[in-house]
């Protein structure tokens, strides 16, 4: 029996789930999201819950019971307070910037990156803090990891996109040599 899956999800008032077959749509003050579930799983709309179980249960069905939960409950968070990750650049010289619909950031390369930012999302910068927020946690969070993939933080001086609050353990570079002769 799936924990997770048990708990039934509470719909705010703002909020207007639609379940038809296998496809459950969720419109709130930030916009709608569509998602469709496995078969094996069973969505029912019940007063102001929504409750989540399965058919028939094996293993593949029990890792799917969770997930699925999980999945809508991360659906109504998203049009009522939606998401956002925080990603800072440090390094002398990096910046970014953001130009309409594109990210162009300098990043020590013999040339500038240029990444479009998707349609749901949005971008901010603050200094050299990089705002990305969206209703989609799924969509929101493989973009910081795109930005983030394009210059990781490096282990000795800590130049590079790292997440807000996220610790960076460094690594001590070269001994001087010839000091032990």
């Amino acid at each position: 029996m799936s924990r997770v899956g048990k708990k039934p999800i509470t719909v705010p008032d703002s909020v207007g789930v639609n379940i038809s077959g296998q496809n459950i749509s969720v419109k709130g003050p930030k916009g709608t999201l569509d998602f469709s579930f496995h078969w094996d799983v069973e969505v029912k709309m019940e007063e102001k819950e929504v409750q989540v179980s399965v058919k028939k249960i094996t293993k593949e069905t029990k890792a799917l019971w969770g997930l699925t939960r999980v999945l809508i409950s991360n659906m109504i968070i998203g049009v009522t307070n939606g998401f956002e990750k925080q990603l800072e650049l440090q390094g002398v010289g990096y910046r970014m910037a953001v130009a309409g619909k594109k990210l162009n950031m300098a990043l020590g390369f013999s040339h500038p990156v240029d990444v479009d930012i998707p349609d749901e999302l949005e971008a901010k910068i603050e200094k050299n803090i990089l705002t990305i927020s969206g209703i989609d946690k799924q969509k929101v969070g493989q973009f910081a990891a795109t930005i983030r993939a394009l210059k990781k933080v490096e282990p000795y001086k800590g130049k590079g996109f790292r997440y807000v609050g996220e610790i960076v353990r460094k690594k001590a570079g070269k001994k001087a040599a010839g000091a032990e002769k």
